[in-house]
């Protein structure tokens, strides 16, 4: 299945030629100079305005993580974000003969559809994850008749739905996606769709039928 990436970004301006609007034209690039754009899909972001854009928000987003880092934090988060552009940089292999899953439902058969909804996730998931956002309240939900066995949700307003999912000491963070069964948050390894105060979700291999505390 493959799913086409749904988020919209603003036209760029006309340029004319003075100074301050020069640099302005020069700001709407991407984060990176494009004299050194190396592969397809840099090249790719350097010629496309939205992905342009969607780099320039991630990099914010990615300085005001690293702002809130510490100690070993900040180290871990500087090459997740390397091993991140890397996998970003793969985008190439995304075609129609060798589409790319980016989670259980979300698959892409381009490259330009494959960074932006790379993109997009990695925005949410650094927004959630150092807390860059404003969050609702924790729902703790208790799973299968059990009180103890508990999965505790909070979401974040973050552009792409997305939210923190935690099962004792395991911590994913999940994206609301578009299934043939209906939304839900999809994660590494996590599953999660609520009705109401009731929610079915999958942790790991395990079905698990919860309810709102």
């Amino acid at each position: 299945m493959s799913v086409n990436a749904c988020f919209g970004v603003a036209a760029v301006a006309a340029v004319l030629l003075t100074v301050p609007q020069v640099a302005a034209a020069e700001a709407a690039g991407p984060s990176f100079d494009c004299a050194r754009a190396e592969g397809t899909v840099q090249q790719l972001i350097c010629k496309d305005a939205g992905l342009a854009v969607l780099d320039r928000k991630l990099d914010a987003a990615y300085k005001a993580a690293v702002a809130k880092a510490k100690g070993p934090v900040l180290g871990l988060l500087k090459s997740e974000q390397r091993g991140w552009i890397k996998g970003r940089d793969e985008c190439w292999k995304a075609t129609k003969a060798t589409p790319t899953y980016l989670t259980e439902s979300v698959v892409v058969d381009d490259p330009r559809a494959c960074a932006e909804w790379l993109t997009n996730l990695r925005i949410a998931e650094l927004q959630v994850s150092y807390q860059l956002v404003p969050a609702k309240p924790v729902v703790a939900y208790a799973c299968n008749g059990n009180p103890a066995n508990e999965v505790q949700v909070q979401l974040f307003e973050t552009a792409l739905p997305a939210g923190r999912f935690e099962r004792g000491d395991q911590t994913v963070v999940g994206y609301l996606v578009k299934t043939p069964e209906g939304p839900r948050y999809e994660g590494r390894n996590l599953r999660f769709a609520a009705s109401g105060k009731d929610a079915k979700v999958r942790w790991l291999a395990e079905d698990l039928a919860c309810k709102a505390k």
